[in-house]
């Protein structure tokens, strides 16, 4: 049998937009191809020799397949390394208490404690809601620039005491020339459980959910935290 033709490789498939190249199918088509172009090679006609552009194209085919597959590989090895990275890091945080960027606090024996950060010096508006979205407790209050504690003693306006659970502040301020000013909240508190089917892993904080991203800071057991 003479071969005196080119023969293009299958085309390599992917598996969709963000989803890598198929291995099984790159792997499949370089082996093809291998076998193609050594049987190619074999049997072209020593007096019509296979076309030198044609020949080097395919060898660029060739290559590219191969560079493709172990890219492939590469990657999944990257991802696997990256997750048990991941896990072993959110395993790490249990039983610590951490800041993370929030506004809903747990009130736990007569306490519940935020961290704000205005961009100036304010006279600010306090209002602290439940799970139902009732303003249960109201305060005016100056604020200096810079982060500061807020802590409260969860009793409403009238000096009752409120039970237990979860309590959500806002905060609105206007600096001395009448201009609002910019307040960011953090809360606290220890990281009870982690949820590692999700990815990036998930950290419980008082039933609320943060990934690793947010977590800001990390406070040694037995330190004040407010």
């Amino acid at each position: 049998m003479t071969v005196t033709s080119a023969i293009t490789p299958p085309a390599a498939t992917t598996s969709g937009a963000g989803s890598g190249v198929s291995k099984t199918t790159l792997a499949k088509n370089f082996d093809t191809f291998l076998t193609l172009l050594t049987t190619q090679l074999k049997n072209q006609n020593p007096l019509e020799p296979l076309d030198t552009n044609q020949f080097t194209q395919q060898l660029v085919q060739f290559a590219q397949v191969e560079q493709q597959i172990n890219m492939n590989e590469q990657m999944a090895t990257l991802i696997s390394v990256q997750k048990a990275t991941q896990t072993s890091a959110a395993l790490g945080f249990l039983g610590s208490t951490v800041t993370v960027d929030g506004a809903t606090a747990k009130l736990k024996n007569g306490q519940a404690g935020w961290s704000l950060n205005p961009t100036a010096q304010s006279v600010a508006t306090i209002n602290i809601r439940d799970k139902t979205g009732a303003v249960v407790f109201s305060e005016n209050r100056n604020l200096t620039a810079g982060n500061q504690s807020y802590v409260w003693n969860g009793r409403n306006a009238s000096g009752q005491q409120l039970p237990d659970g979860d309590y959500t502040i806002a905060v609105t301020a206007k600096d001395q020339a009448g201009k609002d000013v910019s307040i960011s909240t953090e809360v606290q508190g220890v990281v009870d459980s982690v949820d590692l089917t999700q990815d990036p892993p998930l950290l419980f904080v008082g039933g609320q959910s943060f990934t690793l991203a947010k977590i800001k800071r990390v406070v040694r057991p037995n330190t004040s935290v407010f």
